[in-house]
């Protein structure tokens, strides 16, 4: 078993699903609202652990009932929740999603809240879990100077960073630089690169840009697409599995879950990718994000049939 820490959001979603989305001053009927556990940090660490990886999150939550739905689910699952804090002032973070049924396509507010509160001290805290981790995985939900905390301690116990790059924004100078992997989106990898990724071949322009930054590993996920992968002597591209998807709001999430287990399990790089493919393609024939995440047995079935491959077997696990 892989063990993964690192900083993440606590963030409550409320989902309001609707045949199709509002224009400005519109008002749509929809057909169910849904509360429930989310957040970028949260998910992916979610999907980590139903893929069968020993999970850490660092993070902060307020003082109100939104709280209780975060903590319910963390006790629901077995996750510690040994670093996560309370915070005195802020809110628990909420997530506002619109999600069209037609299309299962969304539309994100997020409100950080507590979330920003996540000190350097707060990381430090966790400190004897980076010591002995496989993997650190961070997002771009809690505050900087806790993310590059995170990194900090990567770098000194030798464990590989992954940074997902998302919610997408400017971030502080030598983030990115000496990343081990980040995984952008084609918005963000967009941003960062300054190269317009809409096909696999920009995605290859873009990650070479990012190779020159000192980027080790550069992930892009392409949506229906797929994922492509490359660094300085390799590089893949994973297409998208064909499901009938219902809500893709935690894709990206289980993604990176789904590759941190991977990683902190010794996958090879292919295989990794693959396997997070097939987190993500589970993920999105489920209503919500962190309830969506599938369980490793799915996981590995999936990967069977799409692949061929016992992953059991090629790893040596019974």
């Amino acid at each position: 078993m892989g063990k993964i820490v690192g900083t993440g959001s606590l963030i409550v979603d409320i989902a309001g699903y609707a045949p199709h989305l509002p224009v400005d001053g519109e008002t749509t009927l929809g057909s169910t609202l849904k509360l429930g556990p989310g957040g970028k940090g949260s998910n992916q660490l979610t999907a980590a652990h139903r893929a069968g990886a020993e999970v850490r999150i660092i993070s902060k939550i307020g003082k109100d009932f939104l709280a209780d739905i975060m903590l319910s689910h963390y006790k629901n699952e077995g996750m510690s929740t040994e670093y996560i804090g309370i915070s005195e002032t802020g809110e628990t973070a909420s997530a506002i999603i619109e999600v069209n049924e037609q299309t299962a396509q969304n539309r994100i507010i997020v409100i950080k809240g507590a979330n920003d509160e996540v000190t350097v001290g707060d990381v430090l805290k966790a400190e004897k879990d980076f010591a002995d981790c496989d993997v650190v995985l961070t997002q771009l939900e809690t505050s900087f100077e806790s993310i590059l905390a995170c990194k900090e301690l990567a770098q000194k116990y030798n464990k590989p960073f992954v940074l997902n790059t998302a919610p997408f924004q400017e971030v502080p100078d030598g983030l990115i630089e000496g990343c081990d992997y980040i995984t952008p989106n084609e918005t963000e990898a967009s941003f960062f690169s300054g190269v317009p990724v809409n096909t696999v071949e920009d995605a290859k322009k873009a990650a070479d840009v990012l190779l020159k930054k000192d980027v080790k590993n550069v992930i892009i996920t392409l949506g229906k697409m797929g994922v492509y992968f490359k660094n300085m002597a390799e590089e893949y591209f994973v297409p998208a599995i064909e499901v009938d998807a219902v809500d893709t709001t935690g894709a990206g999430d289980a993604f990176n879950g789904g590759f941190a287990t991977a990683l902190s399990e010794g996958f090879a790089i292919p295989d990794a990718l693959r396997f997070a493919t097939c987190v993500a393609a589970l993920s999105v024939t489920k209503k919500g994000t962190s309830p969506a995440m599938p369980f490793k047995e799915e996981i590995y079935a999936l990967f069977h049939k799409e692949y061929g491959i016992d992953l059991n077997e090629k790893y040596g696990r019974s």
